[in-house]
């Protein structure tokens, strides 16, 4: 195993096999604790259909039955966050009825972001790329998310992975906001292992994972998006072998994307400096750019539709 896939491993937590019973367990377990401890009055989640929004959503409604069931008082609301109208209409129908959530609602974050965007566009004196676009939508997703939870007392829940969370593939203070996230440790064969055990249909544990941010590329894959196969990182992450390339450009974006597994930066922090951080990259895998000059998710050498850069970092700002 290459040594910085073992601290990759280590500081994500990921095993190599796992028993869906007992890990699905343990996060109902993990939510039901943490909601105790908080003293909240239940959860929310935006669900778009995808693989780990619809296990996270069921696994936040059970959290919450359990709740109950032990004699307390907690509810779980599911949101759906459109931006005008979602292009996998049916699969976010279907994830909604299989979480069955105590309460459902759907805000379509459509007319503020393009209030934003005209707005921007009329300050800026140029119109607000589609690649920032996009993060703007997600961003405005979790401040709905967090509008519910503030009115009601709500944590929010988010579907972040270590599939995920190894390639920064998600936006910073946006889907990467919340405050609890119960997918974590998990790689996304996982993810689509609990939701298959967990009695969801075919068409969502197998669902191929896509962003949907872009308004020029609707439905752009997650892999296309990362040059990366999801196989490859699952792989990497479960200590197996993959090829070079895959591997190096894992590492390369995991050393990028340190700023956004952490708070921001202050002058007493030092993983940045030289030494630490981002030198656990090699320099000849480093792209000719600063990770703080991209402004949406890639993994792609060259100008994306998510980076207004050429950078290959990963990052989303």
């Amino acid at each position: 195993m290459r040594e910085l896939q073992r601290q990759i491993i280590d500081a994500l937590r990921v095993r190599p096999e796992i028993d869906p019973a007992a890990e699905v367990e343990a996060r109902i377990g993990f939510l039901v604790d943490y909601l105790g401890a908080s003293g909240a009055s239940g959860l929310v989640l935006g669900l778009s259909g995808g693989v780990d929004s619809t296990l996270a959503g069921r696994l936040a409604q059970l959290a919450v039955e359990r709740v109950r069931e032990r004699g307390g008082d907690a509810v779980f609301v599911g949101v759906r966050l459109p931006y005008r109208v979602q292009h996998d209409e049916a699969d976010a129908v279907a994830a909604l009825e299989f979480v069955a959530a105590d309460e459902s609602m759907t805000l379509n974050v459509g007319p503020a972001v393009d209030a934003f965007a005209a707005e921007y566009s009329d300050a800026a004196g140029v119109a607000l790329t589609d690649f920032t676009k996009g993060n703007t939508k997600a961003r405005h997703r979790m401040v709905a998310q967090y509008a519910l939870a503030g009115d009601r007392d709500l944590l929010v829940v988010g579907a972040d992975q270590a599939a995920e969370n190894v390639t920064g593939f998600f936006t910073k203070y946006g889907d990467g906001a919340a405050d609890v996230v119960p997918l974590a440790g998990l790689d996304k064969r996982q993810s689509r292992l609990l939701l298959r055990h967990l009695g969801a249909p075919r068409q969502l544990w197998e669902k191929t994972p896509t962003a949907d941010l872009l308004d020029e590329d609707v439905g752009r894959t997650d892999e296309d998006e990362l040059g990366l196969r999801y196989d490859d990182i699952d792989d990497y992450l479960e200590g197996r072998d993959v090829p070079d390339g895959a591997a190096q450009r894992i590492e390369t974006v995991w050393g990028r994307n340190h700023h956004k597994r952490t708070g921001p930066v202050g002058p007493a922090d030092t993983w940045w400096r030289a030494g630490t951080g981002l030198s656990h990259v090699p320099p000849t895998h480093r792209p000719p750019c600063s990770w703080w000059t991209c402004r949406i998710r890639t993994s792609s050498p060259q100008i994306s539709p998510r980076c207004a850069t050429t950078c290959w970092s990963g990052s989303t700002h």
